[in-house]
């Protein structure tokens, strides 16, 4: 039996999709450029969480949520304004979507033995009205195993597939050209890469030995964003976010580099919402990186001071957590690619987390007992690794120790003592009473009445300045690259459009690049745990969509 669908990128979204073909008795051939060892792309490094509506681990917390509070939510924080037009098939997409987070995502992953983490993170608090950007209630579910745990379940499935012969999986096979006969695509063609043995998320040899080319009656484009690759980014920058960059980390590996984007668009396929994306303000070089530029996302509660290049407090509601698209235009907007958090000793043991599964080895290894040890006092290792070994941290007994190294760290002298001390000493007065016109502060304290923050996650508030919660910790925060909310517009079958707004016959996309549905299910913004949510539900409609319309004989 000839396979029946290529599949373009074996990350979540493409498992996902040659996963749900093969269980129809469906041949696929799985393609991706990397290496095997890079099998499962992205998610592997995740910190896998998912955006869950009304979850059984919710309501365990006390929390009240629904679909319709929650399609509030991402109307609030999507701000789709092009509903003729551009955004038209990606409000579709997320209403699909919240209507499957609220009803069938849990149910369908616990079918295949995913469980979650007891305490639903609070991810994107907003800090608006009620109708604005940001989550109403915690809605950020951890897979218990993390990134791969999120995997596993579908790797296992392909797997199971390769073995029976459904699925025939090739690495390091590139494509760079989708074939077209008389209006439709009919396949692939592209290049094969030499063999490498470089680890997962190393970047691998682009030398090319030979040429492949490959037919079928569907093509499916599962092959990710434009994350790794800073020049496109500074191209569809938006003005929005003030200038571009000139310095950025890298939060994904080399070969997530968009080029499936152009290659598709040549083909027909319309890119839309190209200016959209989501980068992070609270990057960390990695002391012990894996690919070039690697940082590290700092997932932090909402209690340390949030400071500009040349030291003055950023305004509400950019504090911690709370708006990341929101800072991220503040920031660009001082001149300087990189801000400052001011904070101390016992904040950083309760609040700061790392995003990554590598860096979360506890939840990656499902150890109860490592688990147990996060309310011990104390950073957790890989927090403590980075105080000791990361160069964007600063340790001092005194804010005036701090405020000098910090300046020897940047060596632009930007910060002053005085002011910033003033900052923070009027900070710190606003909690000699109960109630407080800093608004970080009140914040702060309606967090903690939420049982999950107040467990784990949110300091008792403090004074930064009370030598007995020091020593005093200041983090250089850098621009962190990820994500691309735009991409291939696709319909409700994730089947490409062209710019007449028809499907190209034979071609389907679902992930990033496909703007996680309908080239851009989140709009201008994200909740959060919504990136691997929606390219396991891309993954799942395109492969149930190509299932369903009936098997081709196909060539490679």
């Amino acid at each position: 039996m000839e396979p029946s669908a290529i599949v373009v990128g074996a990350g979540l979204a493409g498992l996902v999709a040659a996963a749900e073909i093969a269980d129809a008795g469906k041949k696929v051939l799985l393609l991706d450029q990397e290496p095997a060892a890079s099998f499962g792309g992205q998610a592997w490094w995740s910190f896998g969480g998912l955006f869950l509506v009304d979850s059984p681990e919710q309501r365990r917390m006390g929390i009240n949520d629904s679909k319709e509070l929650a399609w509030q939510d991402w109307l609030g924080a999507a701000g789709f304004d092009k509903e003729q037009d551009e955004d038209y098939w990606g409000k579709k997409w997320a209403e699909a979507y919240v209507d499957f987070a609220t009803y069938e995502k849990r149910n369908w992953l616990a079918d295949m033995g995913i469980k979650f983490f007891p305490v639903v993170g609070w991810a994107e608090r907003g800090g608006y009205l009620a109708e604005g950007h940001g989550n109403s209630v915690p809605r950020f579910h951890i897979v218990w195993g993390t990134g791969p745990g999120i995997v596993a379940p579908f790797e296992r499935r392909v797997r199971e597939h390769i073995k029976n012969g459904l699925i025939d999986y090739q690495p390091r096979h590139r494509v760079d050209e989708l074939m077209i006969k008389g209006g439709r695509v009919t396949g692939v063609t592209g290049s094969l890469l030499e063999t490498s043995d470089v680890k997962r998320g190393e970047a691998s040899s682009r030398n090319v030995v030979s040429n492949f080319r490959c037919e079928a009656k569907a093509v499916i484009i599962t092959s990710g964003g434009i994350g790794a690759n800073h020049e496109l980014i500074r191209k569809n920058w938006p003005s929005r976010l003030g200038i571009a960059p000139e310095t950025m980390l890298t939060g994904v590996p080399a070969h997530v580099d968009g080029r499936m984007l152009a290659i598709t668009e040549k083909a027909g396929g319309r890119i839309v919402n190209r200016d959209r994306m989501w980068h992070y303000t609270e990057g960390i070089k990695n002391w012990n990186p894996v690919w070039n530029k690697h940082g590290i996302r700092i997932l932090p509660g909402p209690s340390s001071m949030w400071f500009d290049a040349t030291g003055k407090r950023f305004s509400a509601p950019n504090f911690p957590g709370f708006d990341t698209l929101g800072t991220l235009e503040t920031i660009q907007k001082t001149g300087y690619s990189y801000s400052w958090f001011i904070l101390t000793q016992k904040i950083i043991e309760k609040e700061f987390a790392l995003s990554g599964s590598e860096q979360n080895p506890d939840l990656t290894g499902k150890s109860i007992p490592q688990v147990l040890s996060r309310v011990r006092a104390g950073a957790t290792a890989p927090v403590k690794a980075f105080m000791d070994k990361g160069e964007d941290f600063v340790v001092a007994e005194t804010l005036e120790e701090l405020v000098a190294r910090m300046n020897k760290l940047t060596g632009e002298n930007l910060l002053d003592f005085a002011r910033i001390k003033q900052q923070i000493s009027a900070r710190d007065a606003q909690l000699d009473n109960k109630f407080s016109k800093d608004l970080q502060i009140t914040a702060m304290r309606g967090a903690r009445n939420y049982r999950g923050d107040r467990l784990i996650r949110v300091a008792a508030p403090h004074k930064l300045l009370d030598r007995k919660k020091g020593p005093l910790i200041a983090v250089r925060l850098h621009i962190l690259s990820r994500k691309t909310l735009g991409g291939l517009q696709t319909d409700l079958s994730a089947r490409v459009l062209g710019d007449t707004g028809q499907p190209v016959p034979g071609l389907y996309a679902a992930g990033e690049v496909a703007g996680f549905g309908g080239g851009g299910v989140h709009g201008y913004r994200s909740l959060e745990g919504t990136f691997l949510g929606s390219c396991l539900f891309s993954g799942r409609v395109a492969g149930r969509a190509v299932a369903s319309e009936g098997g081709a004989e196909s060539d490679c």
